[in-house]
Protein backbone atom coordinates (compact mmCIF):
# COMPACT_ATOMS: atom_id res chain seq x y z
CA UNK A 1 0.00 0.00 0.00
CA UNK A 2 1.27 3.51 -0.79
CA UNK A 3 2.67 4.90 2.49
CA UNK A 4 1.51 8.45 1.74
CA UNK A 5 -2.04 7.33 1.04
CA UNK A 6 -2.08 5.15 4.16
CA UNK A 7 -0.95 8.01 6.39
CA UNK A 8 -3.56 10.33 4.94
CA UNK A 9 -6.19 7.62 5.33
CA UNK A 10 -5.44 7.27 9.05
CA UNK A 11 -5.76 11.02 9.53
CA UNK A 12 -8.97 11.10 7.48
CA UNK A 13 -10.43 8.25 9.51
CA UNK A 14 -9.67 10.07 12.74
CA UNK A 15 -11.34 13.20 11.45
CA UNK A 16 -14.40 11.24 10.27
CA UNK A 17 -14.73 9.38 13.56
CA UNK A 18 -14.63 12.61 15.44
CA UNK A 19 -17.13 14.28 13.14
CA UNK A 20 -19.77 11.56 12.91
CA UNK A 21 -21.67 12.49 16.08
CA UNK A 22 -21.75 16.16 15.13
CA UNK A 23 -23.04 16.22 11.53
CA UNK A 24 -25.59 18.84 12.59
CA UNK A 25 -23.00 21.12 14.21
CA UNK A 26 -20.15 21.14 11.71
CA UNK A 27 -20.09 21.25 7.91
CA UNK A 28 -19.67 17.90 6.21
CA UNK A 29 -16.45 18.14 4.20
CA UNK A 30 -16.22 16.43 0.81
CA UNK A 31 -12.78 16.34 -0.75
CA UNK A 32 -13.18 16.10 -4.52
CA UNK A 33 -9.91 15.19 -6.23
CA UNK A 34 -9.21 15.01 -9.96
CA UNK A 35 -6.24 15.06 -12.32
CA UNK A 36 -7.12 17.69 -14.94
CA UNK A 37 -7.20 21.47 -15.07
CA UNK A 38 -10.06 23.50 -13.55
CA UNK A 39 -11.01 24.97 -16.93
CA UNK A 40 -11.77 21.60 -18.57
CA UNK A 41 -15.28 20.13 -18.72
CA UNK A 42 -14.50 17.83 -15.78
CA UNK A 43 -12.93 20.66 -13.83
CA UNK A 44 -15.96 22.84 -14.46
CA UNK A 45 -18.28 20.01 -13.38
CA UNK A 46 -16.44 19.76 -10.07
CA UNK A 47 -16.71 23.50 -9.48
CA UNK A 48 -20.40 23.54 -10.43
CA UNK A 49 -21.07 20.68 -8.02
CA UNK A 50 -19.28 22.57 -5.26
CA UNK A 51 -21.40 25.65 -5.92
CA UNK A 52 -24.71 23.78 -6.06
CA UNK A 53 -23.96 21.51 -3.11
CA UNK A 54 -22.99 24.33 -0.80
CA UNK A 55 -25.92 26.51 -1.87
CA UNK A 56 -28.59 23.81 -1.67
CA UNK A 57 -27.43 22.43 1.69
CA UNK A 58 -27.21 25.98 3.06
CA UNK A 59 -23.68 25.47 4.26
CA UNK A 60 -24.16 22.05 5.82
CA UNK A 61 -21.76 20.66 3.21
CA UNK A 62 -18.39 22.08 2.23
CA UNK A 63 -16.79 20.79 -0.99
CA UNK A 64 -13.02 21.12 -1.40
CA UNK A 65 -11.93 20.64 -5.01
CA UNK A 66 -8.34 19.58 -5.73
CA UNK A 67 -7.55 19.68 -9.49
CA UNK A 68 -4.39 18.86 -11.45
CA UNK A 69 -3.32 15.89 -9.30
CA UNK A 70 -2.72 18.19 -6.33
CA UNK A 71 -3.54 15.34 -3.95
CA UNK A 72 -3.17 12.12 -5.94
CA UNK A 73 -1.96 10.94 -9.34
CA UNK A 74 -3.85 8.51 -11.57
CA UNK A 75 -2.60 5.32 -9.93
CA UNK A 76 -3.13 6.61 -6.39
CA UNK A 77 -6.56 8.17 -6.42
CA UNK A 78 -8.78 5.08 -6.40
CA UNK A 79 -6.91 3.58 -3.47
CA UNK A 80 -7.18 6.91 -1.68
CA UNK A 81 -10.95 6.91 -2.21
CA UNK A 82 -11.35 3.37 -0.93
CA UNK A 83 -9.34 4.24 2.19
CA UNK A 84 -11.40 7.38 2.80
CA UNK A 85 -8.56 9.86 2.25
CA UNK A 86 -10.85 11.60 -0.24
CA UNK A 87 -14.60 11.27 -0.59
CA UNK A 88 -15.16 11.98 -4.30
CA UNK A 89 -13.34 11.40 -7.58
CA UNK A 90 -14.09 11.60 -11.29
CA UNK A 91 -11.68 9.08 -12.87
CA UNK A 92 -11.74 8.15 -16.51
CA UNK A 93 -13.59 4.90 -17.14
CA UNK A 94 -10.36 3.18 -18.18
CA UNK A 95 -9.19 3.23 -14.55
CA UNK A 96 -11.78 0.73 -13.36
CA UNK A 97 -10.21 -2.18 -15.25
CA UNK A 98 -7.13 -2.33 -12.99
CA UNK A 99 -9.51 -2.11 -10.02
CA UNK A 100 -11.01 -5.41 -11.13
CA UNK A 101 -14.15 -4.15 -12.89
CA UNK A 102 -12.94 -5.00 -16.37
CA UNK A 103 -16.34 -4.49 -18.00
CA UNK A 104 -15.72 -0.72 -17.98
CA UNK A 105 -13.02 -1.22 -20.60
CA UNK A 106 -15.80 -1.65 -23.15
CA UNK A 107 -15.72 2.15 -23.35
CA UNK A 108 -12.12 1.95 -24.60
CA UNK A 109 -12.90 -0.21 -27.63
CA UNK A 110 -11.89 1.71 -30.78
CA UNK A 111 -14.65 3.21 -32.91
CA UNK A 112 -17.41 1.67 -30.77
CA UNK A 113 -19.28 5.01 -30.58
CA UNK A 114 -20.16 6.65 -33.87
CA UNK A 115 -21.30 9.88 -32.19
CA UNK A 116 -22.26 11.47 -28.88
CA UNK A 117 -25.81 10.12 -29.09
CA UNK A 118 -24.48 6.56 -29.27
CA UNK A 119 -22.35 7.15 -26.18
CA UNK A 120 -25.28 8.64 -24.25
CA UNK A 121 -27.48 5.70 -25.22
CA UNK A 122 -25.14 3.55 -23.15
CA UNK A 123 -24.40 5.82 -20.18
CA UNK A 124 -27.97 7.08 -19.78
CA UNK A 125 -29.50 3.61 -20.10
CA UNK A 126 -29.55 0.29 -18.26
CA UNK A 127 -26.07 -0.71 -19.47
CA UNK A 128 -24.49 2.34 -17.85
CA UNK A 129 -26.47 1.94 -14.63
CA UNK A 130 -25.53 -1.73 -14.40
CA UNK A 131 -21.84 -0.95 -14.77
CA UNK A 132 -21.93 1.60 -11.94
CA UNK A 133 -23.52 -1.01 -9.65
CA UNK A 134 -20.51 -3.27 -10.24
CA UNK A 135 -18.38 -0.78 -8.28
CA UNK A 136 -20.29 -1.28 -5.02
CA UNK A 137 -18.41 -4.44 -3.89
CA UNK A 138 -15.25 -2.33 -4.13
CA UNK A 139 -16.61 0.14 -1.57
CA UNK A 140 -17.50 2.66 -4.26
CA UNK A 141 -20.81 4.26 -5.22
CA UNK A 142 -21.12 5.53 -8.78
CA UNK A 143 -23.22 8.67 -9.23
CA UNK A 144 -23.08 9.96 -12.82
CA UNK A 145 -21.11 9.83 -16.05
CA UNK A 146 -19.30 12.86 -17.44
CA UNK A 147 -18.82 13.00 -21.20
CA UNK A 148 -15.69 14.64 -22.62
CA UNK A 149 -15.90 13.77 -26.27
CA UNK A 150 -13.74 11.94 -28.77
CA UNK A 151 -10.06 11.13 -28.73
CA UNK A 152 -7.57 12.54 -31.19
CA UNK A 153 -4.01 11.34 -31.82
CA UNK A 154 -0.76 13.28 -31.68
CA UNK A 155 2.94 12.70 -32.42
CA UNK A 156 5.96 14.51 -33.82
CA UNK A 157 5.29 12.99 -37.23
CA UNK A 158 2.13 12.93 -39.33
CA UNK A 159 -0.30 10.14 -38.43
CA UNK A 160 -2.33 9.56 -41.57
CA UNK A 161 -1.93 5.83 -42.16
CA UNK A 162 -1.64 2.80 -39.89
CA UNK A 163 1.96 2.36 -41.02
CA UNK A 164 2.79 5.78 -39.52
CA UNK A 165 2.39 4.36 -36.00
CA UNK A 166 5.01 1.64 -36.38
CA UNK A 167 7.49 1.74 -33.50
CA UNK A 168 6.09 4.89 -31.88
CA UNK A 169 5.96 4.96 -28.08
CA UNK A 170 2.40 6.11 -27.39
CA UNK A 171 1.20 7.11 -23.93
CA UNK A 172 -2.03 5.50 -22.77
CA UNK A 173 -4.04 5.12 -19.63
CA UNK A 174 -3.82 1.81 -17.79
CA UNK A 175 -6.18 -0.27 -19.93
CA UNK A 176 -5.59 -3.62 -21.62
CA UNK A 177 -7.95 -2.53 -24.39
CA UNK A 178 -5.89 0.59 -25.07
CA UNK A 179 -2.73 -1.52 -25.02
CA UNK A 180 -4.25 -3.83 -27.63
CA UNK A 181 -5.39 -0.82 -29.66
CA UNK A 182 -1.88 0.64 -29.89
CA UNK A 183 -0.30 -2.72 -30.66
CA UNK A 184 -2.86 -3.24 -33.46
CA UNK A 185 -1.60 0.00 -34.96
CA UNK A 186 2.03 -1.13 -34.64
CA UNK A 187 2.80 1.29 -31.79
CA UNK A 188 4.36 0.57 -28.39
CA UNK A 189 1.90 1.43 -25.59
CA UNK A 190 3.34 3.23 -22.57
CA UNK A 191 1.19 3.53 -19.42
CA UNK A 192 1.85 6.86 -17.73
CA UNK A 193 0.20 9.22 -15.26
CA UNK A 194 -1.51 12.18 -16.93
CA UNK A 195 0.43 14.62 -14.74
CA UNK A 196 3.72 13.30 -16.19
CA UNK A 197 2.69 13.44 -19.85
CA UNK A 198 3.89 16.92 -20.87
CA UNK A 199 7.41 16.36 -19.59
CA UNK A 200 7.54 12.88 -21.11
CA UNK A 201 6.57 14.24 -24.53
CA UNK A 202 8.97 17.15 -24.19
CA UNK A 203 11.89 14.89 -23.31
CA UNK A 204 11.06 12.17 -25.83
CA UNK A 205 10.31 9.49 -23.25
CA UNK A 206 7.15 8.95 -25.31
CA UNK A 207 6.55 9.94 -28.91
CA UNK A 208 2.84 10.64 -28.89
CA UNK A 209 -0.47 10.25 -27.15
CA UNK A 210 -4.23 10.19 -27.49
CA UNK A 211 -6.66 12.49 -25.73
CA UNK A 212 -9.32 15.13 -26.15
CA UNK A 213 -8.76 18.68 -27.43
CA UNK A 214 -9.66 20.37 -24.14
CA UNK A 215 -6.92 18.43 -22.36
CA UNK A 216 -4.44 19.02 -25.18
CA UNK A 217 -5.06 22.73 -24.77
CA UNK A 218 -5.10 23.08 -20.98
CA UNK A 219 -2.08 20.81 -20.48
CA UNK A 220 -0.23 22.48 -23.40
CA UNK A 221 0.32 19.15 -25.16
CA UNK A 222 0.23 20.98 -28.49
CA UNK A 223 3.48 22.75 -27.52
CA UNK A 224 5.42 19.48 -27.54
CA UNK A 225 3.66 17.69 -30.42
CA UNK A 226 4.09 18.77 -34.03
CA UNK A 227 1.12 16.88 -35.48
CA UNK A 228 -2.47 16.18 -34.39
CA UNK A 229 -4.88 13.90 -36.25
CA UNK A 230 -8.63 14.30 -35.68
CA UNK A 231 -9.22 10.56 -35.67
CA UNK A 232 -12.19 10.40 -33.25
CA UNK A 233 -11.22 6.76 -32.73
CA UNK A 234 -11.99 6.59 -29.04
CA UNK A 235 -14.06 8.32 -26.44
CA UNK A 236 -13.13 9.91 -23.12
CA UNK A 237 -15.59 9.79 -20.27
CA UNK A 238 -15.50 9.78 -16.50
CA UNK A 239 -17.63 8.49 -13.67
CA UNK A 240 -18.15 10.60 -10.57
CA UNK A 241 -17.72 8.19 -7.69
CA UNK A 242 -17.80 8.43 -3.90
CA UNK A 243 -16.57 6.40 -0.96
CA UNK A 244 -19.57 4.13 -0.26
CA UNK A 245 -19.35 3.98 3.58
CA UNK A 246 -19.08 7.77 3.71
CA UNK A 247 -21.97 8.24 1.29
CA UNK A 248 -24.23 5.72 3.02
CA UNK A 249 -23.50 7.38 6.36
CA UNK A 250 -24.74 10.81 5.28
CA UNK A 251 -28.12 12.08 6.51
CA UNK A 252 -30.72 11.02 3.94
CA UNK A 253 -31.79 14.57 3.12
CA UNK A 254 -28.19 15.65 2.52
CA UNK A 255 -27.50 12.65 0.29
CA UNK A 256 -30.61 13.33 -1.80
CA UNK A 257 -29.66 17.00 -2.17
CA UNK A 258 -26.12 16.11 -3.21
CA UNK A 259 -27.36 13.57 -5.76
CA UNK A 260 -29.48 16.28 -7.36
CA UNK A 261 -26.59 18.74 -7.33
CA UNK A 262 -24.35 16.21 -9.04
CA UNK A 263 -26.93 15.37 -11.71
CA UNK A 264 -27.25 19.07 -12.52
CA UNK A 265 -23.47 19.56 -12.54
CA UNK A 266 -23.09 16.60 -14.91
CA UNK A 267 -25.78 17.95 -17.22
CA UNK A 268 -23.99 21.30 -17.34
CA UNK A 269 -20.61 19.66 -18.01
CA UNK A 270 -21.96 17.36 -20.72
CA UNK A 271 -23.59 20.29 -22.49
CA UNK A 272 -20.38 22.33 -22.64
CA UNK A 273 -17.95 19.49 -23.46
CA UNK A 274 -18.46 19.68 -27.23
CA UNK A 275 -18.09 23.47 -27.40
CA UNK A 276 -15.05 23.40 -25.11
CA UNK A 277 -13.33 20.86 -27.35
CA UNK A 278 -14.18 22.86 -30.47
CA UNK A 279 -12.85 26.02 -28.87
CA UNK A 280 -9.69 24.22 -27.76
CA UNK A 281 -9.00 23.05 -31.31
CA UNK A 282 -9.42 26.58 -32.59
CA UNK A 283 -6.94 27.89 -30.02
CA UNK A 284 -4.45 25.14 -30.81
CA UNK A 285 -4.70 25.92 -34.52
CA UNK A 286 -4.28 29.64 -33.85
CA UNK A 287 -1.12 28.98 -31.85
CA UNK A 288 0.62 27.79 -35.00
CA UNK A 289 2.66 25.30 -32.98
CA UNK A 290 1.18 22.13 -34.43
CA UNK A 291 -0.41 20.90 -37.65
CA UNK A 292 -4.00 19.65 -37.35
CA UNK A 293 -5.02 17.02 -39.88
CA UNK A 294 -8.50 15.71 -40.70
CA UNK A 295 -8.21 12.19 -42.11
CA UNK A 296 -10.07 11.17 -45.24
CA UNK A 297 -12.86 8.60 -45.19
CA UNK A 298 -10.47 6.11 -46.82
CA UNK A 299 -7.86 6.68 -44.11
CA UNK A 300 -10.43 6.22 -41.32
CA UNK A 301 -11.56 2.97 -42.91
CA UNK A 302 -7.94 1.84 -42.95
CA UNK A 303 -7.68 2.56 -39.21
CA UNK A 304 -10.97 0.78 -38.55
CA UNK A 305 -9.89 -2.37 -40.39
CA UNK A 306 -6.70 -2.47 -38.31
CA UNK A 307 -8.53 -1.87 -35.04
CA UNK A 308 -11.72 -3.89 -35.32
CA UNK A 309 -9.97 -7.16 -34.36
CA UNK A 310 -9.40 -5.60 -30.92
CA UNK A 311 -13.15 -5.97 -30.24
CA UNK A 312 -12.96 -9.74 -30.74
CA UNK A 313 -9.65 -10.01 -28.93
CA UNK A 314 -11.02 -8.33 -25.82
CA UNK A 315 -14.19 -10.42 -25.49
CA UNK A 316 -12.50 -12.68 -22.96
CA UNK A 317 -11.43 -9.75 -20.80
CA UNK A 318 -14.28 -7.26 -21.10
CA UNK A 319 -17.04 -9.85 -21.59
CA UNK A 320 -18.80 -10.75 -24.81
CA UNK A 321 -22.19 -10.06 -23.21
CA UNK A 322 -21.33 -6.47 -22.27
CA UNK A 323 -19.84 -5.78 -25.70
CA UNK A 324 -22.98 -7.11 -27.36
CA UNK A 325 -25.15 -5.03 -25.00
CA UNK A 326 -23.27 -1.89 -26.07
CA UNK A 327 -23.59 -2.86 -29.74
CA UNK A 328 -27.36 -3.21 -29.27
CA UNK A 329 -27.71 0.12 -27.41
CA UNK A 330 -25.71 2.03 -30.00
CA UNK A 331 -26.75 0.25 -33.17
CA UNK A 332 -23.10 -0.57 -33.82
CA UNK A 333 -22.32 -2.24 -37.13
CA UNK A 334 -18.80 -3.49 -37.74
CA UNK A 335 -17.21 -2.13 -40.95
CA UNK A 336 -16.89 -4.57 -43.83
Amino acid sequence: MNRRIFTKAILAACVCLGALPTWADQPIVIKFSHVVAPDTPKGKAAERFKQLAEERTKGRVKVEVYPNSQLYKDKEELEALQLGSVQMLAPSLAKFGPLGVKEFEVFDLPFIFKDQAAFRAVTDGPVGAGLLRKLEPKGITGLVYLDNGFHIMSANKPLHHVADFKGLKMRIQSSKVLEAQMRALGALPQVMAFSELYQALQSGVVDGTEGVPSNFWTQKIYEVQKHITLSNHGHLAYAVIVNKPFWDGLPADIRTTLEGAMRDAAKYSNEIAASDNTSALEKIKASGKTTIYTPTAEEINEWKKALMPVHKEMEGRVGKDIIQAVYKATGFVAPK
